[in-house]
């Protein structure tokens, strides 16, 4: 029982970072979709829906993380990693994105198919296309960070990050 318990905790803690990142960046969507829809009588989504976001953008991530071919130019500059991730986490982020929309039309048309079409009919594009550019810099944010901390190690990371500048520049590999 106390390897279980042990590889969830490491679980947690491995899905702590992203989480915290796109429950930030979420909440930052959220409120940019509040403001955009505001006046114009459209509800919006809740908070939880945003934690619930940012929880499954997490796991995604980490789960993205383990398959095989999510590193797939580990001996090319660090530009194709960061690109090719950056396109999957966004994939992610658009099904996610438009599940969400699609539960809110399911409800109100009382079926699958009969929301999907009212979806498509009524959902306002370009308020959903300048969501998705946002989470497109959002997620290449997250990658090019993601991609520098696993290259040059967490350690040296944290340090360059939150270390003293003084002890970042002493400890460099850059030198």
């Amino acid at each position: 029982m106390g390897k279980i318990l042990e590889k969830i905790q490491e679980e947690l803690l491995a899905m702590l970072p992203p989480t915290i990142y796109f429950l930030i960046s979420l909440g930052l969507v959220a409120e940019l979709r509040v403001l955009m829809l505001k006046g114009i009588g459209i509800s919006v989504g809740t908070q939880v829906q945003v934690v619930i976001g940012a929880l499954i953008l997490g796991k995604a991530v980490l789960v993205s993380d383990i398959l095989p071919f999510i590193n797939r130019y580990p001996d090319k500059p660090l530009a194709y990693n960061i690109a090719w991730k950056t396109g999957i986490y966004f994939v992610v982020a658009l099904l996610i994105h438009y599940i969400e929309h699609l539960i809110d039309f399911w409800r109100q048309a009382g079926g699958l198919i009969a929301g999907n079409r009212k979806l498509l009919a009524e959902i306002i594009w370009p308020h959903f296309w300048a969501i998705q550019m946002i989470l497109l810099m959002l997620i290449f944010n997250y990658c090019v960070a993601h991609e520098l901390a696993r290259v040059i190690g967490r350690r040296q990371a944290l340090q360059i990050f939150f270390g003293r500048p003084a002890d970042a520049a002493a400890g460099s590999i850059l030198r």
